[in-house]
């Protein structure tokens, strides 16, 4: 049964993404901000503490399209094209919002780019394990929320090559560079917790074995 937390949040999320992101768009996309700012060490460990450890569970019925994702944000620009902005320096963009201009770097494995066409926008928790978690049972408003949060630390733009590795694997699966970890597992676990997504036991150990050394 999922938790009552999601039902009340998630249906808020994707306005709450949009009017932050809109101010965001405003600011003219020249800093590279990145992903926002995720809850501390501490405030971590206590989220993930409180989520339900489980199993994963209807991975056979898992579809892409189920949660609707890279929608309007602002004007011409989608969530892809927002994130790149945001996560950029420099950027330009053209009237279709496609960034024509900019330095990128993937916070996964460092690498570098000044062709926003070669990087991917990553969903910190893939969408597939958030279906695993619990998001099988959600509305597709809600499932939209996620796909799209640009509140919460959800969406970063990284070098395709580290999210194709990555897939739709855990923490206890797939991590990135040494020196990321821990803002990723902080990022990890609020989103999760914010959520209401339930971790599986080897994801909870691989998670606090990260928190404890941050």
């Amino acid at each position: 049964m999922p938790s009552i937390r999601p039902l009340r949040r998630a249906a808020a999320a994707l306005g709450t993404a949009v009017l932050a992101t809109t101010a965001l768009i405003a600011g003219g996309g020249t800093a590279n901000a990145a992903l926002p700012t995720p809850v501390s060490a501490a405030t971590a460990r206590t989220y993930l503490a409180s989520l339900t450890v489980e199993a994963e569970s209807h991975t056979s019925t898992y579809d892409r399209t189920l949660f609707p994702h890279w929608i309007t944000i602002s004007g011409t620009c989608n969530t892809r094209e927002t994130v790149l902005k945001r996560d950029g320096s420099n950027v330009v963009v053209n009237s279709a919002c496609t960034a024509t201009s900019g330095n990128w770097v993937s916070a996964y494995d460092n690498v570098t780019t000044t062709d926003a066409s070669s990087f991917d926008i990553d969903h910190l928790v893939p969408l597939a394990e958030a279906w695993r978690s619990g998001a099988w049972s959600w509305t597709t408003a809600q499932r939209q929320a996620l796909a799209n949060d640009l509140t919460r630390p959800q969406l970063i733009a990284v070098s395709a090559s580290s999210n194709r590795t990555k897939g739709d694997q855990d923490p206890a699966d797939w991590l990135p560079q040494a020196s990321y970890r821990c803002t990723y597992a902080r990022a990890w676990v609020q989103v999760k917790y914010y959520y209401g997504l339930s971790v599986d036991s080897a994801e909870k150990s691989a998670l606090s074995s990260i928190l404890n050394g941050c």
